[in-house]
């Protein structure tokens, strides 16, 4: 139809719209640093055109001397058999007072006129030399005033652009202003100018301090730090905010960086006792972000941004300084592993970030190693905190592209540090997922960009998985970086979807990252019944308990019923168990279950008390609703069936006139199981009776939408039936939970014991890496 765009259009709008934007942004931005060169280069050729005419110009009018009318009129034999008078050329009164000149003796041997010729081609050449190299200096002189008025042109002409350099590209605004000399001239420009007095002063401090520096340099030319130094270095930059302070500071703390790197890299300053190197760390560290803030403050807005004047002077000056600084703070957090410094160090780079947010690749290795802390696992937890810490406040106080790179880099880490899943490191994983989370709600809609990318990275290996089947396509979905991406997702869209912990939010669709809510269920629901066996429920369990939370958060109605009922019907519920002393099995750090455990009495009383618990969460979320009594009727006539089924063993009974004995006919054999069941069915029918016994007195029909979601919402949880029961049940997993945290304390205390003769135990885990090349390539 008229009117309408093209499905061709409509797929390049959304696919490639936003690269073919930015592309065409970068070749206008290279356009026209090509036209500024161009420029350059034109008026350059124009003025040395323009110079080039005026010296003709004065040589053709200068009239010619009588002395070379003379040289022009003589012949080769006059000019070597008479003598003469060579004629004197003029000369600059600068050259004049340099050089002596030639002599008028004439009649010399011929010995004597070649070495004065070979000495005055000599020293013309070398005054042609020098000649060429004034005007090279003066050209790129030039050449530097004339860009630099080119730039102030275009801030006057188009200042939209000029304020995207300074944003973006800094470093080509930055020409010629990162000499480390200028730090010296702000200083001085800084001190308090005195009257002189005609009597001689004493040298200054900062002469004393070079003084004092050349009589501590060695052999090879490096001045030695001592704690006399740092102390003075210290407390200028305490008292008097002194950047000549902070300048050899600087310089010092980037000796210490690299004092056991293998490069070989030359520094002013060498360090050889570790007093003064923790010393001089301290100080870096701690009066270097005061220093700087100082002299370039950073205005913050009440909204959390931060506003740094790179345009000013000092900036630029210090701009080297600044990526000495953050360069040598990231090799340091490289190569650190004592936890108090590196919280030291991380809180050091705080204060920086605003700073560093011009130099885009300084930021992107400084995410890389922050994240690199925060992911690692073995790392303590307060280390990890501070990381963390680190990371949030680049996010807030960064623009768009920052924030995606950054977020980009995270999830990177998130799935490479959960690949090992034990009791040991799954409170590490899971902090990891929460704090991650929470970076997402900064900018919901970058969030909800990047969380489409990912979460359809996941879609496309569940269909990959389903729809080309082979002997091991399954392991791309069953494995513990998978399983942890679908639960940190749910945990996102739970911690930033619910008006519980939002009150900005009225309800959960106001979100920007509701819209991801519906692929995540399909494809939790998706990887849940993959592979159906016995072998898999507690991969099942996993799965479960993530979409139980976005159905928690969220007030959504997920259909969890039925693939928790599937497992009732499985023979490890239904047929008697083997005996056996193997122990409880740890539903929270497994995904499939060993072989020894499938028909055995621990493994059915564990699968027990998971289904016991989940469907109580299941409909505990739903115990206030109006819809309860319906809701739960399907699934209890379930149970009631299979409780019939499992106990038919229990009692003699009388079917067809045949009496059956205990023990020959089906069942389970496993009262406490069947226990804990018929428990279950009970709270669920108590619950729907006081339901029913609440809505008698309602007024309004199903068709009231207001009604239905106003029914008992002033009743707490606790107050129903089935609330109570869960709640009980929360109580007992906590008790529980409690018990094997202590028994694997005490296991920790014999493994640090016996760590030599258990280096090689196996970790009980499932790696995988199928994800980490497709979030690279995303």
């Amino acid at each position: 139809m008229a009117g309408q765009s093209k499905k061709s259009t409509k797929k390049f709008e959304k696919n490639h719209l936003k690269d073919a934007l930015g592309k065409r942004k970068e070749v206008k931005i290279i356009k026209q640093r090509y036209q500024v060169k161009a420029k350059k280069k034109a008026r350059n050729a124009k003025d040395n055109a323009v110079e080039s005419d005026r010296n003709i110009k004065a040589q053709e009018e200068q009239p010619k001397s009588k002395d070379q009318n003379k040289l022009n009129g003589m012949t080769e034999d006059q000019f070597f058999q008479e003598g003469f008078q060579l004629p004197e050329l003029k000369k600059s009164k600068k050259s004049s007072k340099l050089t002596k000149p030639p002599s008028s003796s004439i009649g010399k041997r011929k010995r004597a006129t070649d070495a004065s010729d070979s000495q005055n081609s000599l020293s013309s050449s070398e005054g042609d030399n020098q000649i060429f190299s004034d005007q090279d200096a003066g050209s790129g002189e030039e050449g530097i005033e004339n860009h630099q008025e080119d730039l102030n042109a275009l801030a006057t002409k188009d200042p939209d652009f000029y304020k995207y350099l300074q944003e973006n590209d800094a470093e080509l605004l930055d020409f010629g202003g990162g000499d480390l000399a200028e730090v010296d001239q702000l200083s001085d420009d800084e001190k308090p100018k005195k009257k002189q007095k005609k009597t001689k002063k004493p040298q200054s401090d900062s002469s004393e301090d070079d003084v004092r520096e050349e009589a501590t340099e060695d052999s090879t030319g490096q001045t030695e730090v001592t704690a006399e130094m740092v102390t003075q270095w210290k407390t200028a930059m305490v008292e008097q905010h002194s950047l000549r302070a902070m300048r050899r500071v600087v310089l010092a703390f980037r000796t210490a960086a690299y004092v056991n790197a293998d490069e070989e890299k030359e520094f002013k300053y060498s360090i050889s006792s570790p007093d003064v190197y923790h010393q001089l760390l301290v100080t870096a560290l701690d009066h270097v972000p005061t220093v700087l803030n100082h002299h370039v403050p950073v205005k913050e807005s009440t909204m959390g941004k931060v506003r740094v004047a790179t345009e000013s002077k000092k900036y630029r000056t210090l701009t080297s300084l600044l990526k000495s600084q953050s360069t040598a703070v990231i090799h340091l957090l490289e190569n650190l592993s004592d936890a108090p410094t590196l919280n030291r160090t991380l809180n050091a780079l705080i204060p920086l970030l605003p700073y560093l947010l011009p130099f885009k690749k300084i930021l992107k290795s400084l995410v890389t190693c922050v994240v690199g802390v925060w992911s690692d696992t073995s790392t303590a937890d307060t280390t990890r905190i501070t990381a963390f810490l680190v990371i949030r406040r680049l996010a807030v106080v960064s623009d768009t592209s920052i924030r995606t790179a950054l977020l980009k880099t995270a999830y990177q880490g998130l799935v490479k540090g959960s690949r090992i899943t034990n009791p040991y490191t799954l409170p590490a994983i899971n902090l990891m997922k929460n704090s991650a989370a929470e970076l997402w709600g900064i900018d919901p809609d970058v969030g909800y960009t990047t969380g489409f990318v990912y979460i359809r990275q996941l879609a496309v290996h569940l269909r990959s998985s389903i729809t080309q089947p082979t002997k091991d396509s399954y392991k791309q979905i069953y494995n513990w970086q998978y399983i942890h991406s679908l639960d940190f997702w749910s945990r996102v869209i739970s911690s930033h979807c619910s008006p519980g912990s939002n009150p900005s939010l009225k309800a959960a669709s106001d979100s920007p990252l509701h819209p991801l809510l519906y692929p995540l269920v399909q494809i939790t629901l998706g990887a849940l019944r993959l592979i159906p066996t016995p072998t898999y429920y507690p991969l099942r369990f996993q799965l479960t308990r993530s979409l139980l939370r976005i159905s928690r958060a969220t007030t959504t109605y997920i259909p969890l019923a039925p693939s928790l009922l599937e497992v009732f019907q499985a023979t490890e519920m239904t047929k008697p168990p083997k005996p056996s002393t193997l122990k409880s099995l740890d539903f929270t750090t497994a995904l499939r279950v060993p072989k020894a455990y499938l028909g055995t009495r621990a493994y059915q009383d564990g699968l027990g008390e998971q289904l016991v618990e989940l469907m109580a969460e299941f409909f505990g979320i739903w115990a206030k609703h109006i819809a309860f009594p319906e809701l739960m009727l399907p699934p209890v006539v379930h149970l009631k069936r299979w409780l019939k089924t499992v106990s038919s063993s229990a009692k003699s009974t009388i079917s067809n006139g045949i009496k059956t004995t205990p023990g020959k006919g089906k069942g389970n054999k496993n009262s406490r199981l069947t226990s804990s069941v018929n428990l279950l069915v009970q709270k669920l029918e108590s619950n729907a009776r006081w339901i029913e016994e609440k809505r008698r007195h309602v007024d309004f029909g199903p068709s009231n939408r207001e009604g239905v979601e106003g029914f008992s919402r002033d009743i707490s949880m606790g107050d129903t039936p089935l609330g109570a029961f869960v709640e009980g049940l929360r109580r007992k997993s906590e008790e529980r939970e409690k018990m094997l945290e202590r028994a694997r304390e005490a296991e920790r205390r014999d493994r640090a014991k016996d760590r030599e003769e258990e280096d090689g135990m196996d970790i009980d885990g499932v790696p995988g890496d199928v994800l980490e090349d497709d979030i690279d390539q995303a």
